[in-house]
Parts: structure tokens; sequence; C-alpha cells
């Protein structure tokens, strides 16, 4: 007795791969492949590789810490993005890994800032750079930097959820911006990001390389070493991953205030693929460290990286005790010169008063005669 199996197709509840999810699962996989263990190779060579830590081989070491600790959520972005079944792990991890996110891009864009001021001084005033960099300065400026990047990341998780949406006839839990259909909210987020996370760091950065390079050009110092080197490769990185994040911010605000729905719709789209290109960042600084120490690879091995933050200390000291030096002999040209003025005044005061004492001789015995 032959029996009819009649199959029906279960109801579809996930979408098809878009391309735009495809491509943020091509940066995000790169970023967890490259990125997490260069950062804890870099980590590792730090604590273990070198031996006397300069400041900036700690700024790289605090750099590396919040770029590898933002990288442990790229496995849930990936599982959202190649599921296709939304987000699947609750509204408070919707709002912690974008809250993680923002506070890896405070962090590394003020110890950047921490980075140029410490060559700043380290050119312009030397003798008050040494005394600050001390173990106990170091220390509480980073935990400043920690501290504001937390308060500055706080809208962060109150403009993220995870909303129930219709797509396709299936609902799914998306985790998204929402701004309870606000555009004065919308606005101060995207805006206070850019200004906070873009505009302002990068002005105290143009100020202190703008103020070194010039220091510099007029002391006649023009040999650049690997430490300046670095902080420039890392500064460029930062600009290059995160620059069109802020322009996106920038073209959704302009599109708010003029209410165009097409420069609005044109920054939504655009905003997910900016957003895993800004998140590649994390991942690049161990590729730019592996350029910058590849000179040191065929004697040192797997010790090159070390040996390159070693670099960094040695650059330190003698950029410092160039401008010591150059401090010096201003002060030293500018007391010769005014030893000289002062020598000058008073051998014209001798030379009045030797001349007045040779002419009283001569008056003191026409007075006698007149006297008599």
């Amino acid at each position: 007795m032959a029996s009819n199996i009649i199959t029906t197709a279960a109801p579809q509840s996930f979408l098809p791969i878009s391309i735009s999810a495809q491509v943020g699962i091509a940066i995000l996989t790169l970023a967890l492949v490259l990125g997490f263990p260069g950062n804890l190779f870099v980590v590792w060579s730090v604590i273990y590789q070198v031996k006397k830590r300069s400041v900036t081989c700690l700024l790289v070491l605090n750099l590396a810490l919040a770029d590898g600790s933002v990288l442990l959520s790229a496995p849930l972005f990936l599982r959202y993005l190649g599921a296709g079944r939304g987000w699947e792990f609750g509204s408070a991890a919707c709002k912690l890994v974008h809250y993680l996110s923002s506070v890896n891009m405070y962090v590394s864009i003020y110890l950047i800032c921490l980075m140029s001021m410490d060559r700043w001084l380290a050119v312009t005033k030397p003798f008050l750079s040494q005394r600050m960099r001390t173990k106990h300065t170091l220390l509480a400026l980073l935990l400043g930097i920690w501290v504001i990047a937390f308060v500055l990341s706080l809208p962060m998780p109150f403009y993220r959820s995870n909303l129930k949406v219709l797509k396709r006839n299936i609902t799914l839990n998306i985790c998204m911006p929402y701004h309870w259909q606000s555009k004065g909210h919308r606005v101060f987020q995207y805006l206070f990001e850019t200004i906070m996370g873009c505009l302002v760091p990068f002005s105290l950065i143009n100020t202190c390389y703008t103020s070194v390079v010039c220091r510099l050009q007029s002391a006649m110092f023009q040999r650049r070493g690997q430490g300046s080197r670095l902080i420039l490769m890392i500064i460029c990185a930062f600009a290059l991953f995160w620059l069109p994040y802020h322009i996106v911010n920038i073209i959704e605000v302009v599109g708010l205030l003029q209410d165009s729905k097409s420069v609005i719709d044109a920054a939504v789209k655009a905003r997910p693929n900016v957003t895993a290109f800004a998140f590649f960042s994390s991942a690049v600084n161990p590729i730019l460290y592996v350029f910058a120490g590849s000179s040191h690879i065929r004697q040192a091995g797997l010790s090159f990286m070390g040996k390159l933050f070693e670099d960094t200390t040695s650059e330190s000291r003698t950029m410092s005790s160039f401008t010591r030096s150059s401090s010096s002999r201003d002060e030293r040209t500018a007391l010769h010169t005014l030893s000289g003025k002062l020598t000058k005044t008073f051998k014209s005061k001798n030379k009045k008063q030797s001349s007045s004492e040779a002419g009283q001789p001569a008056e003191t015995p026409a007075a006698v005669e007149q006297l008599e």
C-alpha cells in the first residue's frame, strides 16, 4: 500500500545576504583575522620584550588593548550580518557592543592626541617635559583618557535599540539607531560624535605638529626618528579609516537640518559600510608596526617589535637632549649679549669718572689763587 507523502516547505525565517552585508562580512573577517592576534602580539612585545618603556611605547600598549578588546565583538556582528536572522543576542548586548566600539574610537584618538602632545613638549619645552615624564603623571593621564572615553560614549547606548522590524513578511529583531523619532536627538548624536571624535582632537594634533615642525626647522634639526614616523603613520591610518564615518555623520546632519529625504537616505545607506570600514582601524596598527620595524626583523626575529619600541625611547632622549642643549645655547647667547652690554656700560661710566677726577686738580689751584 503506497502512501502519499506531501511535504510543504517551511516558511523562510531568514533574509538573503545583501551585497552591503557581504562587504561588511569581508571587512570584519579581515579585521578579526589580522587585528586580534596582531594586537595580542603588540601587547606581548611591550610587556615581555621592551626593558625600558618610553611614553610612546606605553601609549601604544593602551592602544593595542583598546583595539583588541573591541575586536572581540566582531563574531557577534558577523553572525548578525551572515545569518540573516537579525540580532539574536538581546537588547543589552546590542547596546554594549556599540558602546565599546564608541569607547574604542575615543580612546584611540585621545591616545594619539597624547602622543602628539608628548612630542610637542619634548621639542618646545624639554625641561617641563622631563619633569612631567613620571610614572604617576602618565598613569593619571591614561586613566583620564579612559574615563573621558567612557563618559563621551554614554549617548551611544541611549541611541541604540533592538527593535522588531518587518522585512519581506518576516519579523526580525534589528540592532539599530533609535532616536524616538526626534530630529534633535539625531542631530545631537552625530554632531557630538564628529566634534568630540574628530574636529577637537585633530585640531589639537595639527596644532602640536605644526609647532614641532616650526621648532625643528628653526633649530635646523632635520632628523626624523622611528618614534615620529610611527606616530605620523598611526595618525594617518586613524584619519583614513574614521574620516568617512564622520563625513557620513555630517551629511546626515545636513540632510536633517534641510529636511532633504534623499540626502538622509544616502547617509543611512552608506552608514553600515563606513562603520565596518572604521572598525578595521582596530586591526591596522599592528600592520603599521610590522612595516615600521621591518629593518629589525632579520636581526631580532620575533623580538623585532620590542626593538622598534626601544628605539622610540632612545629617540625621545635624543630629541629632549637636543632641544635642551638648543635652549641652553639660546640662554648662553642671551647671557653673553647681556654681559657684553653691561661691560660696555661699566666701561663708559669708568671713563666718565676718571675724566671728572682728572679735571678736579686743574681747577683746585685756580680756586686757591682766587682765594689768595
